[in-house]
């Protein structure tokens, strides 16, 4: 029997976001774990350039991050994988952690952007912060290189 009985996929629609959504939903599929998915809208941009961002409406934001979600749950669901969504806004590196311990998560899937040349070495001072605010394990999933032929990522 498996420790990770209830999964948190975390999907933003990105690339990174598709590969931890076909790669959590494989091992949801193997472990028949409970799969919940999170999509964060961070508001960092709100808090930082209010004045720009006030000119778009927040129910315009709102919607478009609900496609998001609902997009990961349909494609989960060709999977036949029926898995409850989760909407949050704030900091994703807060609204995570939050989610996962309301939920009782056991595994967290998230995607990782590659950072080449200089933004590498100007990371943000949150970089890596993710692993020391949760309890549950975390799987980091990479992906292939953009640029490389590569098949379908979605599930």
């Amino acid at each position: 029997m498996s420790g990770f009985n209830r999964m948190l996929l975390c999907y933003d629609g990105s690339r990174e976001g598709q590969h931890a959504l076909a790669d959590g939903a494989r091992l949801a599929q193997e472990l028949s774990a409970q799969v919940h998915v999170l999509s964060v809208i961070n508001d960092a941009a709100w808090m930082q350039g209010a004045d720009v961002m006030s000119a778009v409406p927040v129910d315009i934001v709102s919607d478009s991050a609900k496609e998001v979600l609902e997009d990961g749950l349909r494609k989960l669901a060709l999977r036949g994988i029926y898995a409850t969504g989760h909407l949050a806004i704030g900091d994703p590196l807060e609204r995570i952690p939050f989610v996962a311990k309301d939920l009782k998560i056991d595994l967290i899937v998230v995607g990782h952007h590659r950072a080449r040349g200089l933004a590498r070495w100007w990371g943000g001072k949150t970089d890596g912060m993710l692993l020391d605010r949760v309890s549950c394990s975390v799987l980091i999933t990479m992906g292939p290189e953009a640029g490389l032929n590569t098949s379908e990522v979605a599930p």
